[in-house]
């Protein structure tokens, strides 16, 4: 390890250095994939021909914007899909998984949730908790089953395939949310997708592909999903996209949930671009090197807090499938520090003091730590929770790895300033 210019405790300096030297052959993994990824990129922009005048936006309707539909043809080759839907007034991945399932379900349907109960905020979306009446999915006629994990780990393969049977959609959530079940691998998505499709070969799988984009060299609609979803928040905006979100995969599909987004009749042909098509195109473009940025923290945060006596998920030497770790702090005290201490190594905001909050969309208070460039940027590298056992820490992001590996030792340092930790 270089020499360090913060105030780190030399003992904590000394466990980090081991740390980083026992995760090398996962750094090398990590920088082949993103070598592969980012060719692929790089082939997308060559083979569509992106111009200087992609660069630029559009005001109004947004007819003809060349920026806007080259950058839907970028996103569809690079994620192997047939269509994509890229547009910066996605608020969220949320709103653009909302857009998807109300684009693809009508009254009567079901949607089929393989991977056990979807994240947090898609709770109210689809009617499972707070009011009846405010519009969800259950509001419009959509039913709703689920099939719990296997030891709330593992999908459950054959009850996957009995529900399959009656559903529109299969959906698969990718990353773990806030639970500690492991998060999917392509393959695992892949046989998932198989399973429903053999019982039920109209069905359509929907994968929640947040935090997973260019973490493995192959993207779930190469392994049987219809149409996948993320946020440019998060890696595929590469730190650089200040909003927005894509929807790609079928193109019939594509098309409904941009008819969702607009207007039925207009889909896709309108919404101009004001001022981001630079930034969207930039920001994917170095979105495969970013990721590897933030595994890389990832992995060295796991062995890091793994040798100070800490449980993590994945543990250090497992194959990352997204760029989310969970770090098992054991108690409220413990995970508060953590997250102030990620907080004063951030760029942005440093001084201040996050605390835990009723945030909305989800049900228990939440603490979040995020000094971003971007609000709310998990591609960047922040740590959030909600107060609740087993008080993990939620890690993700780190636009660059030295500044990631800095934030993640200011955290233990600022556990152990407050007497939590004995090395």
């Amino acid at each position: 390890m270089n020499e360090c210019i913060f105030d780190i405790d030399p003992k904590l300096l000394s466990v980090a250095s081991e740390a980083e030297n026992e995760c090398r052959e996962m750094f090398e993994k990590i920088d082949s994939n993103a070598e592969y990824n980012g060719q692929k990129v790089l082939k997308a922009f060559i083979d569509n021909r992106v111009s200087e005048g992609c660069l630029k936006g559009t005001t109004g309707y947004g007819y003809g914007d060349m920026g806007r539909d080259t950058i839907d043809k970028v996103f569809a080759q690079a994620l192997g899909g047939e269509d994509a839907l890229v547009r910066h007034t996605f608020v969220n991945g949320t709103h653009a998984l909302s857009t998807a399932l109300f684009g693809v379900l009508r009254s009567g349907d079901t949607m089929l949730a393989c991977t056990g109960k979807p994240y947090d905020t898609l709770e109210e979306i689809i009617g499972i908790r707070g009011e009846k009446g405010n519009g969800s999915l259950i509001d419009f006629g959509v039913k709703y089953e689920q099939v719990d994990l296997v030891d709330e780990m593992y999908p459950d393969y054959d009850e996957i395939a009995k529900k399959a049977v009656g559903a529109k959609i299969a959906y698969i959530q990718r990353s773990r949310g806030y639970s500690l079940r492991p998060s999917l691998t392509v393959e695992i998505i892949g046989k998932i997708a198989e399973t429903a499709k053999k019982a039920n070969p109209d069905i359509i799988v929907m994968v929640d592909n947040c935090y997973g984009e260019f973490v493995e060299r192959k993207e779930p609609l190469s392994v049987g999903a219809d149409i996948i979803i993320g946020s440019l928040i998060k890696n595929p905006g590469g730190g650089i996209a200040s909003t927005g979100g894509y929807i790609c995969g079928r193109a019939d599909l594509v098309e409904k949930c941009a008819d969702r987004l607009t207007c039925v009749g207009m889909g896709k042909e309108v919404g101009c671009s004001l001022n981001q098509n630079r930034e969207m195109l930039l920001g994917f473009f170095l979105a495969p090197q970013v990721v590897a940025s933030a595994l890389k923290t990832s992995v060295f945060a796991c062995r890091f807090f793994e040798k100070l006596g800490y449980k993590t998920l994945p543990e250090s030497g497992e194959t990352r499938t997204d760029i989310i770790a969970s770090i098992l702090l054991e108690n409220e005290e413990n995970l508060v520090a953590f997250c102030q201490g990620i907080q004063k190594g951030s760029p942005v905001d440093s001084y201040v003091t996050p605390e835990a909050w009723d945030m909305p969309g989800y049900d228990s208070k939440v603490i979040m730590a995020a000094g971003a460039f971007t609000m709310g940027a998990s591609i960047e590298l922040s740590a959030d929770a909600p107060i609740r056992p087993p008080f993990a820490a939620w890690l993700q992001g780190g636009i660059t790895y030295p500044t990631g590996k800095a934030g993640v030792m200011l955290a233990a340092q600022e556990m152990y300033n407050k007497g939590l930790l004995r090395i």
